[in-house]
């Protein structure tokens, strides 16, 4: 579970081809059959996202091999319910808001209760999801997915007052948890984050003898597919919960086989039903954490439920006996309900041509902002307007990988880094190019020959579908949580804002930005045309390779206004800030921007850290600290 930032407005509202047919028999609302996509809302709906500035103001690599582990957007054409849902009479639209002028009810309206469940419930089972008003924007990219696939029957649990007031006054169903929570992140694994674990725990144990079923979810996921026809494909099941599992254990959309799952229990997604097996789980289970605040809200469930496993409790369903020998468990196959490794680095649900679910960013490294900066990268995160049009514009340019460091030879430690350095120091550029401009840069692709992990391993999992080489998460290799912090100018000199390599292929991008480009190609100095204010009658700027700081102001400097500059190539493009002061600035920032790769297997410490000035250093290799004494960043 991960929660950050404030808010600014975003309107996001495009065409959903939706049909609702209603009847209403004895009070009782019948809503049946949606046809919807994945991603946009009705025409009439009005979708407003509020995100403050963040620290962040956050096309192709060669050769041309595919520049992402998977497909984005996916349209969900075959999850329609074939029966009518029965809804409360009292369910009340979602994203609309309450009249100008209006005042907000007292927060005792808001307190959870049976009756305050009844009004959102849909078949009898409601969907939750909690969080503070740190994590809004994550929050309302959960709720836009689900009502853009006509699910509706959601409720968030608002830990601080200031969230419940933000989701009241955009018409998202919210309720008091009475957690007077801080209303900033908390960072995972502090103690405020394992108190926010076990307020969940408190809350499903609170919400079961309602006797609603409920589909409990960590705000740090999205829904990519209506899942409620998957669940009740098991009505027999009292619990069915995510895995970190990683190796594929079933093909097809089964539930995964629970003999060969030996990866933790997920508590980010699970669903429970109201039968007298789970409540006594949750009870036991709220017993356990209020009883020792040491104990992980996750371990503390795998170590209930796998006190008794087995043995199955048929041959077909892939439920399994549990926790006391008469809990049904089922295992959600990791391969559609992902986490942040089957989605984002393996694409398991591509390779085994199916349909993804959910994503829920685990197995990542670089905190909120390395989640936020997935699910950008995977084009499932909703931002306001501006984010793609940013102050200042934008910068991207055309990464270039020779073959041979790409496809060539064993994927090997070695190969690995000799391949991720290559394309740094074109980052390391691009990032001097774009202080130098004001622009925000748009990260490419990056491309990697090993997967990385929190322990020693052989490169890439056993028994995994990840296929070097990979387009892997950014947070791979780059700090991202420190590039989009606040630093010292004195320092580190002036921020550099960047956005996700997905940028223009995401619908959300506006075409007027699209449409402002200028493109750039490098050329030798000297060369016929080659000259500062040289642009071709198609548009295209030729520029000399070497450039310094004052070169690049002056040449671009006509060129304010154009929303998107392209460079060819960053080899070379950039040569050296003129004041000494600010180029020692640019290296003590852009030092911090990279992480470590982890880990050699039988070797302590196991990590290896990046470089960013590894090609200034003779000699330089890729391997472990020798020691503690050793075990410290370059810088």
């Amino acid at each position: 579970m991960a929660w950050e930032n404030p808010f600014k407005e975003m309107a996001n509202s495009k065409p959903l081809f939706l049909t609702i047919y209603a009847t209403v028999l004895i009070g009782i609302v019948f809503s049946s059959v949606y046809v919807f996509s994945a991603i946009y809302s009705s025409p009439n709906s009005t979708f407003s996202l509020s995100i403050a500035p963040s620290a962040s103001s956050d096309k192709t690599a060669e050769p041309s091999v595919q520049a992402s582990n998977f497909s984005h957007r996916q349209v969900d054409d075959v999850s329609i319910p074939v029966k009518p849902q029965l809804r409360s009479k009292l369910l009340k639209p979602i994203w609309k808001v309450p009249p100008v002028g209006s005042k907000m009810p007292d927060l005792e309206t808001f307190k959870l209760s049976k009756e305050l469940v009844q009004e959102r419930v849909t078949d009898n089972i409601v969907v939750v999801t909690f969080g503070n008003y740190a994590f809004m924007d994550f929050i309302l990219t959960w709720v836009k997915h689900l009502t853009d696939m006509g699910v509706e029957n959601l409720l968030v649990g608002a830990m601080d007052t200031k969230l419940l007031e933000a989701l009241y006054w955009k018409g998202v169903p919210a309720f008091d948890m009475g957690s007077h929570m801080s209303t900033v992140d908390v960072g995972w694994g502090s103690p405020t984050f394992h108190k926010m674990g076990r307020e969940k725990v408190v809350l499903i144990d609170s919400i079961l003898p309602y006797g609603f079923e409920l589909l409990m979810c960590d705000t740090d996921m999205v829904w990519l597919k209506n899942p409620l026809p998957y669940i009740a494909r098991f009505p027999e099941a009292d619990v069915l919960t995510s895995t970190d599992q990683v190796v594929p254990t079933v093909t097809d959309d089964r539930l995964d086989l629970w003999q060969e799952v030996g990866a933790a229990y997920n508590i980010g997604i699970f669903h429970w039903r109201a039968t007298e097996s789970a409540k006594k789980l949750a009870r036991e289970w709220k017993e356990m954490i209020l009883a020792d605040d040491k104990i992980w809200d996750q371990n503390g469930f795998n170590e209930l439920v796998r006190r008794q496993l087995g043995p199955s409790v048929d041959d077909d369903s892939g439920l399994v006996y549990a926790y006391d020998g008469n809990l049904k468990l089922g295992l959600l196959p990791a391969s559609i309900f992902c986490s942040g490794h089957t989605y984002f680095v393996q694409a398991m649900f591509q390779h085994l041509r199916l349909e993804a679910y959910a994503v829920h960013t685990t197995f990542q490294y670089a905190g909120t902002e390395g989640k936020r900066h997935r699910l950008r990268e995977g084009m499932v995160f909703y931002d306001p307007p501006e984010y793609y049009n940013p102050p200042g514009g934008l910068l991207t340019f055309k990464p270039s990988i020779p073959k041979n460091l790409l496809l060539d030879g064993e994927h090997t430690i070695d190969t690995h880094f000799t391949l991720v350095n290559y394309q740094m120091k074109q980052i390391r550029t691009a990032l001097a190019v774009a202080s130098v401009l004001n622009r925000t840069l748009v990260m490419p692709p990056l491309w990697c020959r090993l997967d990385r992990l929190w322990f020693g391993h052989p490169g890439i999992l056993p028994g995994s579908l990840t296929r070097p080489p990979f387009v892997c998460p950014l947070d791979h290799v780059f700090e991202i949580n420190v590039m989009l912090k606040e630093m010292a100018n004195e320092e580190f000199g002036p921020g550099i804002n960047i956005r996700e390599y997905s940028l223009f292929e995401n619908p959300s991008m506006p075409q007027e930005v699209k449409k402002s480009w200028l493109d750039v190609h490098l050329c030798q100095e000297g060369s016929p045309g080659c000259q500062v204010n040289s642009t071709s009658q198609s548009g295209v700027l030729k520029f000399p390779k070497h450039s310094t700081e004052e070169t690049l102001k002056t040449a671009f400097s006509k060129f304010k206004d154009v929303k998107v500059i392209q460079f060819s190539s960053m080899q070379d493009a950039f040569d050296r800030f003129t004041d000494k002061t600010r180029e020692e600035q640019f290296r003590n920032r852009v030092k911090r921007y990279v992480g470590i790769w982890c880990c050699v297997e039988n070797h302590t410490p196991g990590h290896i850290y990046y470089d960013m000035y590894w090609d200034e250093k003779p000699g330089w290799k890729a391997a472990p600290p020798n020691s503690t004494e050793d075990d410290h960043p370059p810088w």
